[in-house]
């Protein structure tokens, strides 16, 4: 697994986790989702992304 399929399934996680703790909990965790969208729309346009640094340091090949 390299760190592009790795963030993919780490993102896919989080707004999973977000939409489900929106719908059973409060949906104020619908700004969590809406983070981690923007945030996988930015590392579209400059191809950084904070969790891709954590995945590269913890040793996932690139």
């Amino acid at each position: 697994m390299n760190v592009e399929r790795a963030l993919r399934g780490i993102a896919g996680g989080f707004i999973l986790t977000g939409a489900a703790l929106a719908y059973w909990h409060h949906p104020y965790w619908l700004w969590f989702v809406a983070f981690v969208g923007a945030n996988l729309l930015q590392s579209a346009f400059t191809n950084w992304c904070p969790m891709m640094t954590l995945l590269e340091k913890s040793g996932v090949p690139r």
